[in-house]
């Protein structure tokens, strides 16, 4: 919650500036204002957007929650308060709500595709700075789940990690002496050949990497046979189309970062009465 009021405080600061040019001149007395939705899609957002509310102490009945429905022509919020505050709230007001729900309405499309197949959706951390607890609590919203919120909550070996590795069995076995013992180890794979060696070399998820479905039903037979602690993750260019039989492959998590750099923002905006 901490970071949500930070969040909101500087997304206040960034366009009020040094002050609404129209507080001074503003009517006086309460207004009333709905939040509508112009387009079909999931709601998220609301979290962020109650602290808003409260932030700026003007109230807001949300009829809506994180996660529903929604179809062009609801009303969201039911908003009440000065009229100076509902005017420089409104920008920020619905920009959150619009982003967060394109992400979620994005999320939610991938999520519908696998359902019944027992495997994760995953985002990745190709987020936007200053921005990723926010696009990564919408992934959520929609049915994803996070993968690293940064680099120090797994450590992963990509290919550009691996260039600086000599000997990888050797690295893991210091890895696992210096990074705490209930974190995971992640290696990217981009070849059957290395899928093997990362296995051996003792990590916990490999990550097939731009692999088509042959080369990935290769390595979940492999895995099954040799290592079957070990957990797949297929990732790279995996989209509406193709993700539902990568799913079927036997993989355990699928990761897109589609999820939140691809996904469009829901179309919102604020009428008052």
């Amino acid at each position: 919650m901490i970071n949500i009021k930070r969040f909101v405080k500087n997304a206040i600061i960034e366009d009020n500036g040094r002050g609404d040019l129209f507080f001074d001149v503003a009517p006086k007395g309460r207004f009333t204002a709905r939040a509508i939705c112009k387009s079909d899609g999931i709601l998220a957002g609301v979290q962020y957007a109650k602290v808003l509310a409260r932030t700026e102490k003007f109230d807001c009945k949300f009829l809506k929650h994180d996660g529903d429905v929604l179809k062009k022509g609801d009303v969201i919020a039911e908003l009440e308060g000065k009229a100076s505050i509902l005017l420089s709230s409104e920008r920020t007001f619905l920009n959150m709500l619009q982003h967060a729900s394109g992400i979620a309405t994005m999320a939610n499309k991938y999520a519908k595709l696998i359902e019944g197949t027992g495997v994760v959706l995953l985002d990745t951390r190709k987020t936007r700075p200053q921005l990723r607890d926010f696009e990564k609590y919408a992934s959520r919203v929609g049915g994803a789940i996070n993968h690293r919120l940064g680099l120090d909550d797994c450590l992963m070996l990509k290919d550009t990690h691996l260039r600086t590795i000599d000997n990888l069995e050797e690295f893991v076995k210091k890895a696992r002496k210096r990074i705490s013992w209930v974190t995971k180890i992640e290696i990217e794979c981009e070849t059957f050949e290395q899928v093997k060696e990362a296995m051996h070399a003792g990590g916990d998820i490999i990550m097939c990497d731009n692999m088509n479905i042959k080369q990935i039903e290769k390595v979940v037979a492999f895995r099954n046979e040799k290592y079957p602690h070990i957990l797949l993750e297929a990732s790279g260019n995996i989209n509406l189309d193709t993700i539902k039989t990568y799913a079927l492959s036997g993989v355990d998590a699928i990761s897109s970062g589609s999820i939140i750099h691809q996904a469009t923002w829901l179309d919102f905006s604020m009428k008052f009465d």
